[in-house]
This record gives C-alpha cells, sequence and structure tokens, in this order.
C-alpha cells in the first residue's frame, strides 16, 4: 500500500536531513564515535534525565509504571554502553594475517527505527548508541500513544550533539508519527530496526529495505522436579510483574513438573500470585479477550486493575493472576501472549512432556523467542536447548531480566530481540551495535596451500 503523497514528501525532508549529517559523520574516527556514545550514554543515566524520561514514559503510555522505566534506563543503557565500549566499528576491525583477510567496518547509512509504545524510555536510546558508534545517522518513528516521550529522548541526546560539534540531525524523531509516514521511514532509510508486533515486523520486512525486526514474545519457563523453588517462583514474580508485563520477554506461562506442582503452585501464592478458580477463569478470559481478541485496555496494568475489570475479587496485597491450563492454540486464549501480569500455569508428568508442551505453545505464538529452565539437571538444560525451538535459554533466571541482557549473564543487552526464521526474523541474536554497520573483506594473496584428499578426506578414507 503507497502511503499518502503528503507524507512521502515529509520523511524525503526528513532524510535528507539524516543524509546530509551522516556524509559527516563517515569521516569519524573510531575515537570520535566513542566519545559521542560514551556521552550520549552518560547523560541518559544521570538521574534528573532518567526521573525526566521515565515519568513522562509512564504518564504518556499509561502502561507499566515509573520506578521500572527508570530501572531500565539505568541499566540497559550502561549495559549496552560496556558492551559496546572497547568494540571496533570503524575502519579497521580485524587482521588474520595467516589467511591474508582484513575486515573493514563502514556505515550503512541511515537506519529508520520504529519504536514501540511498551518500552518508550530505552529503546530509542539503544538504538540510537548502536547507530551513531558506526558512524550512522538514525530517523525515529515511534508510536503515536509515547511520541513525546521519544521527542525528550531524542532532544537529549541531540544536545550531546550539539555540545560534542556533532550535527545534531545525526538523531531525528517524526514529532507527528502516524502509519503512513512509518512505512515511509521504512521505505527510505538503508537499514530497518523495528521493535514491535507481528504486523509491523511483517511491514518492516515488506518496505523493500533490509531489516532487522523482532519476533512475537510468549515466553515459557520450565519448573524441574529438582529447582530450588523459593528461588525459581521468586525470579518468576519479580520478572512477571516488572513494568507490569510490558516486556514480551516476561513469563507468560510456566510448565511445573509434577512432583513439584502443588509446592511450587503454593509458592507462586505465597509471592503475591491470586490463583483464578473455573469460575473466575471464565470471567478474565471474557475480559482478557473480548470477542477473542486481546483487550489492550488491560495490557501492562496492576493486577488489581485487571481483577477490577474482570469483576473479581481478590486481595490488597496481589502482585499477578494464575490460571490453570491444559489445553494450547486457538480455542485456549491463556496459551497466547498476554503482555499483562497474567501468568497460565501447565502441569507436566515428566520432562518430555514438558518439552512438549513447550513447543506446542511456541508454535501457536512466541516461536525462536525465548523460554527458560529452573533447574541444575544439565541433561535436561541440554535437552530443552536441543530440542525447542527458541534463540535464548534463561537458566534459574527471570526471563525478562536474563534474556536482553543482565549484570549477572553474559547476554548481550538490548531491547530489541531476533527470533530467526523460527519467528520470521534474519537474526536470531540480540540486535547489538554489532548489526549497524557493514564490512568490507580485503584479501591479500598468502601461500597456496592445497589440502592432501588423504588428509581432507581422512574420515571416509581410514
Amino acid at each position: 500500500m503507497e502511503a499518502e503523497p503528503g507524507a512521502k514528501e515529509y520523511v524525503e525532508k526528513l532524510m535528507a536531513r539524516a543524509r546530509k549529517a551522516q556524509a559527516l559523520a563517515r569521516g569519524f574516527t573510531q575515537e570520535q564515535v566513542d566519545n559521542l556514545v560514551a556521552r550520549m550514554a552518560y547523560a541518559i543515566v544521570q538521574p534528573e534525565t532518567s526521573h525526566k524520561i521515565a515519568t513522562l514514559a509512564a504518564e504518556e503510555s499509561k502502561l507499566g509504571y515509573y520506578e521500572a522505566k527508570y530501572a531500565k534506563l539505568q541499566k540497559k543503557v550502561r549495559g549496552a554502553y560496556r558492551d559496546m565500549k572497547y568494540a571496533k566499528t570503524v575502519g579497521v576491525i580485524e587482521r588474520d594475517e595467516a589467511r591474508g583477510l582484513v575486515k573493514l567496518a563502514k556505515p550503512v547509512g541511515v537506519v529508520g527505527a520504529i519504536v514501540p509504545c511498551t518500552n518508550p524510555e530505552a529503546t530509542p536510546v539503544i538504538n540510537a548508541m548502536g547507530a551513531i558508534k558506526s558512524g550512522n545517522a538514525i530517523v525515529f518513528s515511534p508510536h503515536p500513544r509515547t511520541k513525546k516521550t521519544n521527542l525528550l529522548v531524542c532532544e537529549v541526546l541531540r544536545e550531546v550533539l550539539r555540545q560534542a560539534g556533532a550535527p545534531e540531525d545525526l538523531i531525528i524523531s517524526v514529532p507527528e508519527p502516524s502509519l503512513d509516514i512509518s512505512r515511509e521511514v521504512m521505505r527510505q532509510c538503508d537499514l530497518v530496526v523495528a521493535t514491535g508486533g507481528g504486523g509491523l515486523v511483517k511491514a518492516a520486512y515488506s518496505s523493500g529495505t533490509p531489516a532487522y525486526g523482532v519476533g512475537a514474545g510468549n515466553a515459557v519457563a520450565v519448573v524441574d522436579v529438582d529447582a530450588d523453588i523459593a528461588d525459581a517462583t521468586e525470579k518468576i514474580m519479580l520478572s512477571k510483574t516488572f513494568d507490569y508485563a510490558t516486556s514480551c520477554s516476561s513469563e507468560n506461562a510456566v510448565v511445573i513438573l509434577a512432583p513439584v506442582y502443588s509446592p511450587t503452585l503454593q509458592a507462586l501464592r505465597d509471592r503475591g500470585g491470586y490463583l483464578c478458580d473455573a469460575a473466575e477463569k471464565d470471567k478474565l478470559q471474557a475480559a482478557l479477550f473480548p470477542e477473542q481478541r486481546l483487550n489492550t485496555a488491560l495490557t501492562a496494568q496492576s493486577a488489581l486493575v485487571i481483577a477490577e475489570a474482570a469483576g473479581l475479587t481478590v486481595p490488597e496485597d496481589t502482585k499477578f493472576l494464575m490460571v490453570e491450563e491444559s489445553g494450547i492454540g486457538p480455542g485456549y486464549p491463556f496459551s497466547d501472549e498476554k503482555l499483562s501480569v497474567v501468568l497460565t500455569v501447565y502441569k507436566a508428568e515428566n520432562f518430555s512432556e514438558a518439552i512438549r508442551i513447550v513447543n506446542q505453545i511456541h508454535e501457536f505464538k512466541g516461536k525462536g523467542h525465548s523460554c527458560g529452565i529452573h533447574s541444575f539437571n544439565e541433561d535436561h538444560i541440554r535437552h530443552l536447548a536441543e530440542q525447542t525451538f527458541t534463540s535464548r535459554i534463561m537458566v534459574r533466571q527471570g526471563i525478562a531480566f536474563g534474556n536482553s541482557g543482565n549484570w549477572d549473564n553474559g547476554m548481550p543487552f538490548t531491547l530489541s530481540l531476533g527470533c530467526g526464521t523460527w519467528g520470521g526474523n534474519i537474526a536470531s541474536e540480540n540486535i547489538t551495535h554489532k548489526h549497524y554497520y557493514n564490512t568490507t573483506w580485503v584479501s591479500s594473496p598468502i601461500p597456496e596451500q592445497i589440502p592432501d584428499d588423504k588428509v581432507l578426506f581422512d574420515t571416509i578414507l581410514n
């Protein structure tokens, strides 16, 4: 579908500004881009700046809560900067003398970034840092619901560029975004980074521009028979309730092995989980999935707000709602991604059945994204990794905290998670600074090395 002429012309002007700025950035040295990125990260993590951004994000989006958004800015921005601080992204980035190879990194040009309303505070910061690190410009088209937050973030970063003597138009935000404008940004840029729902990612891949998209999340955690139940349920609760589950990485379902089913369910209750009975489950389903579609008015709201909408009476200290389920697929909406503090609970008689449930859930929604396991059984951990179609297996961690990078694991910090071909994405890894540059290979001649067939085919000749 073609965008309206006004949108096309408007974006052309934005792109002209970005390309003019990027033409200057192409000549930046590694030291220059490193300095810019350091200044950008430092400016954002200043308490008063993070407070201002998090406050506006919470007020404008009406999703999640301030403290979580502030925490994301403090942790994710620091983590992303730590990961890229010493990375080579300009000029020669690698030499292999033995093979006669030299690799050079070069900017992609202008990045078009689509920003979701669920993470409007930290996503644009990390995207901008990744783009600038390689000498690119970036144009943001945010969700209309959080356009003011995006403008505020970009103005902070543009001020950093101004003070450093760099072109401020290396970072541009669309002030009044629309669907047509987003489509034009994706068509006219050189690389799309799309963070959002399935429809958005499909649009990105259909734009005719190279794109990094992210697949749908529907994370599932397995609680094994040898799990530390207190530790596992505490981490599941914290991950499930963080920012009221704005993250598609929060546990949408938990699969509990039968021998520990009852104590695990009780431990989840002890940590603020309210288990709905059959009648309450029906009421919750009617409120959460009217006409078999997710009620976005309840996305990322507190458990008390959701309970009230469903006509449920729950204790005041309820942090999340739980429903027991055995079915999976279109007729069982609780097996779908919910983006809310509602946890679906499955019982598995053995570990093979647990893997089957995970795969069936992900075949329905969320294939390629993430799952977790609370276990000390290395064979079970390996089997889950081998037999599921997920890009990330988080071991004894809250999935929403761990899969996008945390201080206690080695995952790269990001808020854009590729899901591989399973999830309809080109990348099956965390999208970071290394995805924002092109590579030129320089090959020089080396002494000829022709292998002997007896050595080359030794596995079949001997």
